[in-house]
């Protein structure tokens, strides 16, 4: 029986000797990352990054950057400008022009609609109206606005000229008879 028990104890200190080796061949890797008069591991702290400098920056993305950001703070600030003053065509008209630039038609020609709920005839929303029907290539619509607009103001030749060109991107053949007869 005491063999038996001597086996058994053999046994498990052969096992605790190879847990015990296992350990120490998994921690002595590990242990190359710390220092031993440090607790805890060493941590070297990397310098920060240098920055550019002014002479490292393209002018050409320093000014596209510029324009983008600009961009979007007259926006904001002419959508607050409507916000408060619902018929202020001249802020209408802005915003129109710096949408159109961003190819957002759809959205200037609901900013056109907004003041011409609130100001409507304003000859100057309607031919900013029409010049944008003619971007989007509805030149019908467009002759529409400019002739409503010619009804009250006969003899405005920013609209007469914005009709002459509608009806010449449409192909329509004499434009000058046509806008003459209003």
């Amino acid at each position: 029986m005491k063999s038996y028990q001597n086996l058994h104890v053999i046994r498990l200190l052969s096992f605790r000797l190879a847990t015990i080796v296992f350990a120490i061949h998994t921690i002595l890797p590990l242990s190359a990352c710390s220092s031993w008069n440090k607790p805890g591991l060493s941590v070297k702290e990397a310098p920060p990054p240098d920055l550019l400098s002014d002479k490292d920056i393209d002018p050409a993305m320093r000014e596209r950057i510029a324009r983008a950001v600009s961009q979007n703070t007259d926006e904001r600030a002419l959508r607050d400008e409507l916000k408060e003053q619902p018929g202020n065509v001249d802020a209408a008209i802005r915003l129109t022009k710096a949408l159109v630039l961003q190819k957002r038609e759809s959205e200037a020609l609901q900013i056109l609609d907004s003041v011409l709920l609130a100001a409507p005839g304003n000859l100057r929303a309607l031919n900013a109206k029409g010049v944008v029907f003619d971007l989007e290539g509805w030149h019908d619509a467009a002759q529409a606005l400019y002739r409503q607009a010619l009804k009250t103001e006969p003899a405005n030749q920013m609209l007469r000229n914005n009709l002459n060109l509608s009806l010449a991107l449409a192909g329509t053949d004499e434009p000058s008879a046509s806008a003459q007869s209003l």
